[in-house]
């Protein structure tokens, strides 16, 4: 494992995750900017860094996050799924505490789009009987 860089696609809603993971110091980037510095919630910065925290991996790899499309829950969501499709490949031991925490599952769940004659996606005008 010396030395190798190991990439993967996560995707959550819209957004979608490419991760680049390496050995390292525990060095995230996210579009070039620290992870901190991306996300102004520690809430979302748990959420990405979950199956990092849940392998014991905190402070083993450097990983460079290129993140776009949908909002920043849906990125932090992306970039979960990529780091913990990341880690498979550096260790296939850790899918039964990955999958058990679900981090492996594409949350496929999307907007629903628009009706024509509704309101919104499922809001239609008040029905009148007479």
């Amino acid at each position: 494992m010396a030395d190798t860089i190991i990439q993967s696609t996560g995707r959550r809603k819209s957004a979608v995750a490419r991760v680049t993971m390496k050995p390292g110091s525990g060095n995230i980037l996210v579009n070039g900017r620290d992870i901190a510095e991306y996300f102004d919630f520690e809430t979302l910065r748990i959420i990405a860094k979950s199956p990092l925290t849940l392998t014991e991996n905190e402070n083993s790899f450097d990983i460079k996050v290129n993140v776009n499309g949908g909002g920043y829950n849906g990125q932090a969501g992306a970039i979960r799924h990529a780091i913990a499709r990341a880690l498979l490949e550096v260790n296939p031991d850790y899918r039964q505490a990955l999958k058990r925490a679900g981090f492996l599952t594409r949350d496929s769940r999307k907007k629903e789009r628009y009706k024509p004659g509704q309101k919104k996606a499922r809001k239609s005008s008040q029905f009148s009987k007479r």
